[in-house]
């Protein structure tokens, strides 16, 4: 376009660029009916002209002071129930009153039928012998001495009656596919014989991985010992199944 061109000596027409529709919220009336409908006059800035006083209606001194009560005489709460006066110097107590109670023969009949108290359990916690309580510390057993202590809660009687079904519907589905002869039970000396087999493969081969060296600066190296990893890996997972399952089905296909 900076070059000279006969092109550019024809007058062209230039185009209107075309511009989109301006974009209109569908809401836009109900926003305008929500703003007139909670609109409120004076509600922020106060009104718009505040009415004023009258001149002669001025404040006046002490206007706005609390108004304090009428003053009433003061009258004591306990006015109609007084104390009793105080004796008076020449007035004597009543004298010569005697018991014919015998103290030393009744304080040994208290405490010879009286139930002996038994010392509080505590216990000591620190060198200089502060003391505390033993029923709140949570050293008492307490919860071996509730009804249900030692009895089976009823969520794992739940449970361990849901494995037994479980378990009677797998041994059920097993007998079938016995019946029609697509499973087949591997014996127990098969099962030992695989089993001596795989940790037979996995001393080998973990033979070989002590042989490896200890420096895997190539590719090969590397992949070599990954790869020797992960057979180690499988066959440690395969032992571990067979071990723990003592019945063990087969398909015709294995």
């Amino acid at each position: 376009m900076g070059e000279e061109s006969i092109y550019n000596l024809l007058p062209t027409v230039r185009q209107p660029e075309a511009k989109n529709p301006r974009y209109k919220s569908v809401f836009n009336e109900t926003a305008k009916a929500e703003l007139k409908t909670n609109k409120q006059a004076s509600k922020t800035m106060g009104p718009a002209k505040v009415a004023t006083n009258e001149p002669t209606s001025f404040m006046t001194k002490h206007a706005k002071e609390p108004v304090l009560p009428e003053k009433a005489a003061f009258a004591r709460p306990n006015a109609d129930g007084k104390r009793p006066a105080v004796p008076k110097r020449d007035e004597k107590p009543v004298m010569g009153l005697k018991s014919n109670k015998n103290f030393l023969h009744t304080n040994a009949v208290e405490n010879i039928m009286s139930v002996a108290k038994k010392p509080q359990p505590k216990y000591v916690d620190t060198p200089g012998g502060t003391t505390n309580a033993l029923e709140d510390s949570g050293l008492v057993p307490k919860f071996v001495k509730k009804d249900n202590y030692g009895t089976v809660p009823k969520y794992l009687e739940a449970r361990k009656k849901q494995m037994a079904e479980h378990q009677a519907n797998y041994e059920q589905y097993i007998q079938q596919r016995l019946q029609k002869g697509a499973l087949n039970q591997v014996t127990a000396p098969e099962r030992q014989k695989t089993l001596d087999g795989l940790k037979k493969n996995w001393e080998e081969l973990h033979l070989q991985y002590q042989g490896l060296s200890v420096v895997t600066d190539t590719a090969p190296k590397k992949a070599r010992k990954e790869r020797m990893e992960a057979e180690m890996k499988q066959l440690e997972k395969d032992i571990d199944t067979i071990e723990k399952h003592k019945i063990i089905y087969v398909t015709d296909n294995f």
